[in-house]
């Protein structure tokens, strides 16, 4: 019995439902499924050091060959999502259902997410926080992990992100990786990470990989 098998009936047992637990176990085809993880670049400013973070964070995690597991690097300004609730003119109309679409299929087709995020005014940048407000099902009972970089690193945008992905019933991991616009930007725009990431980022990956599991039981 495969761990993903042993962890269903141990929950279906613990609730006293060992019958149930026989039905949880997980087809050939489940045991064979790719877990598809995406890392969302998650600014859409010109010039955004999201971009050099992101990278990075995909280099690390490719570079982790964790079996069965697919890395894909997703960025926000790919996908020109109109204001949520805002007036669209009417030939922006089908451009703008279109992003919408197109946002709602490719966050629904992971098994969980890595979401890179600035830290402005406190809280985590606007766009991300829009793109956002766009979904629910489809994000709906899947895990989380956490970057970003600010002056003060991200802790404050990343407290208010976490609120938002619960409220979208997405579980966060409680390790993150918070890079400091200050120590770690030259001139605040030229990347050059410390090694001691490392640490913390395989331990925030081994979580979001151990809850992507566990949630796919219940979905």
């Amino acid at each position: 019995m495969t761990k993903k098998n042993l962890f269903a009936r141990l929950t279906s047992f613990l609730k006293g439902n060992e019958s149930a637990a026989k039905h949880n176990q997980f087809t050939e085809e489940e045991e064979n499924k790719i877990m598809k993880i995406g890392i969302i670049s998650g600014s859409v400013r010109e010039g955004n050091n999201a971009t050099a973070v992101s990278k990075w964070v995909m280099d690390f995690a490719a570079n982790r060959t964790d079996e069965g597991v697919e890395y894909e690097l997703v960025h926000l300004s790919d996908y020109e999502l109109p204001l949520m609730g805002a007036k669209v003119a009417a030939e922006m109309q089908e451009q703008a259902g279109a992003a919408i679409k197109a946002w709602s299929e490719k966050m629904a087709s992971f098994d969980a997410y890595i979401f890179i995020t600035p830290e402005y005014n406190h809280a985590l940048g606007g766009a991300l926080k829009n793109a956002l407000d766009y979904l629910n099902p489809e994000v709906a009972n899947k895990a989380a992990a956490m970057v970003g970089y600010g002056s003060l690193s991200v802790a404050r945008a990343h407290e208010k992100l976490r609120i938002i992905l619960a409220e979208l019933r997405v579980a966060t991991v409680r390790s993150t990786i918070n890079f400091s616009l200050i120590s770690e930007f030259e001139n605040m725009s030229v990347f050059q990470t410390n090694e001691y990431h490392a640490a913390n980022a395989n331990g925030m990956l081994d979580d979001l990989l151990l809850w992507s599991k566990a949630l796919q039981t219940i979905r």
